[in-house]
């Protein structure tokens, strides 16, 4: 009985590993060249293993065959994938082959019924649907109507500075948690800009968006291996990635928020984007639902990314004083004192500049996953052909194609001069598809510009007002946290200020 049940366990034993490996030559079969998977780990060991960021992994692929290949195959788990690294193919598929890869990974693992919210966020919906909820949206971030929130923001960032100073009255040996003030910023910015109300972050830790912001999303780490190992469970299984708490939370504030504007007639004239979101409701009748999903878009795409653009661009302008001191010359050449005009300082070229390059070491998104919606046939390098199947997801590694010395010389180094016009400015970079900052297509993010100005209004308030260092708890390289899925400088960014 034993021997039988020792045969039966290596017999199992013997199945799982031919399970795990039996589609291996996948990619032999189909004349594109690609590393050599591992047994369940594929070729991003790192996504499993977490001892260094998966965005390092897609390094060592895009540098094995940049000279060689246009694409490579490989495996992430056990499930074929396609691996693009040119750059002009990277943006063909972005914005001339869009048909054929219109959606995002996404769209597979979220459903309606499961996370409503998240699902009809623009990022994740596929298909007419991803129209209709852009063309929903794309009103209301209008330049005039960002333009008309700019009082909002600049009171906003008065706070900022206030709470900055009122820290350096009792230092701390750690200085500021940059990423926990940029948080503070955002939360208030998209509390009062996106849903109408009034927070005050830097005072009340417990204001509407920071109580449970650690509580928004829900991580599924058991599921990711699992369909990972059989993508197909993906389409039977869906799970939340925002948690039901937190939802129930977020459309219960949204309905105090509305039930405040309508008992409001002043409010009601009031020019930002929870008044377009109940014009749109009027219009569209929309359900409550869908006008909490349409506000979530701004706390999914920009809390996160915009938080973390600002902290990693002071980081870098504190371990360039030079720099800080060229951009405070700008404010001052174009800013009179206490001069907060809108159009001044959203056209600050150097300012513009110094954001961009930030970017681009830290990007918002470190690498882009499409999904095939069409079979288009693409040739590599070497003449061969690939007729990439509807559903195969392809890889786009942004961070290694902005970390390349062909395009960028010394690009471990902070130079927001690259982005000058006289250099031909970003336009140059994103027309060879070498520069990546919110996407590009028709999918490019709906929030960039709000973005932008929400950013560069911190900065001329702080750096008017502030000198910035690097506090020495703080790393001195550029080691992405490995456990995050966004770029994340590893153990923190605290930063040292000194009024002027």
């Amino acid at each position: 009985m034993i021997l039988i049940t020792l045969w039966l366990m290596v017999a199992a034993c013997g199945l799982f590993y031919l399970f795990l490996r039996w589609n291996f030559n996948y990619w032999w079969y189909s004349e594109v060249n690609g590393p050599k998977p591992e047994i369940y780990f594929g070729n991003l060991p790192s996504a499993v293993t977490k001892k260094r960021h998966v965005v390092y992994d897609m390094c060592d692929i895009y540098n094995t065959y940049k000279y060689t290949d246009d694409f490579v195959g490989i495996f992430t788990n056990r499930t074929p994938q396609l691996f693009i690294i040119n750059p002009e193919l990277a943006r063909r598929i972005y914005i001339q082959d869009f048909k054929h890869f219109h959606d995002n990974e996404s769209s597979q693992m979220i459903d309606e019924k499961t996370d409503f919210l998240f699902a009809n966020n623009p990022f994740v919906t596929g298909g007419e649907k991803w129209k209709q909820r852009r063309s929903e949206i794309v009103p209301g971030l209008t330049l005039s109507r960002i333009k008309s929130m700019f009082p909002i923001t600049l009171a906003i960032c008065k706070r900022l500075a206030n709470y900055i100073e009122k820290e350096l009255k009792i230092p701390s040996d750690e200085g500021i948690d940059a990423k926990d003030l940029t948080s503070r910023f955002m939360a208030d910015v998209i509390a009062d800009c996106v849903m109408g109300l009034e927070s005050d972050s830097f005072k009340d830790i417990n204001s509407p968006l920071l109580v449970k912001r650690h509580e928004m999303f829900r991580f599924h780490p058991i599921y990711m291996i699992i369909t990972g190992l059989l993508p197909m469970i993906a389409k039977i299984k869906k799970v939340r990635s925002i948690s039901k708490e937190f939802e129930d939370y977020f459309v219960e504030l949204m309905e105090k928020s509305i039930e405040m504007r309508k008992s409001h007639a002043a409010a009601q004239e009031r020019v930002d984007f929870l008044n377009y979101l109940l014009q749109l409701q009027a219009k569209k009748n929309l359900t409550h639902m869908e006008l909490c999903a349409h506000a979530m878009t701004f706390i999914l795409d920009g809390f996160e990314t915009v938080s973390s653009i600002l902290a990693h661009t002071l980081l870098l302008l504190a371990r360039h004083p030079q720099t800080q001191e060229k951009l405070r010359q700008e404010f001052e050449e174009n800013l009179s004192a206490g001069n907060r005009d809108f159009n001044a300082i959203h056209e600050l070229p150097y300012l513009n500049a110094c954001i961009l390059e930030a970017i681009r070491l830290f990007p918002v998104d470190l690498y882009s996953r499409k999904l095939c919606t069409e079979p288009i046939v693409l040739t590599n390098k070497n003449g061969k052909a690939f007729k990439v199947p509807r559903g195969m997801l392809v890889i786009i590694p942004k961070y290694p194609i902005m970390m390349d010395d062909e395009y960028y010389e010394d690009p471990m180094e902070y130079r927001p001069e690259r982005f000058s016009e006289e250099n031909g400015g970003v336009k140059k970079y994103l027309n060879k598809g070498v520069y990546w900052s919110y996407g590009d297509g028709p999918r490019i993010c709906l929030g960039v510009t709000f973005g932008f100005v929400q950013i560069k209004a911190a900065l001329v308030e702080i750096l008017t007002k502030f000198s910035v260092k690097p506090n020495p708890k703080t790393r001195n390289d550029y080691a992405l946290d490995p456990t995050y899925f966004l770029a994340r400088l590893d153990g923190g960014i605290y930063l040292d200020f000194e009024l002027l």
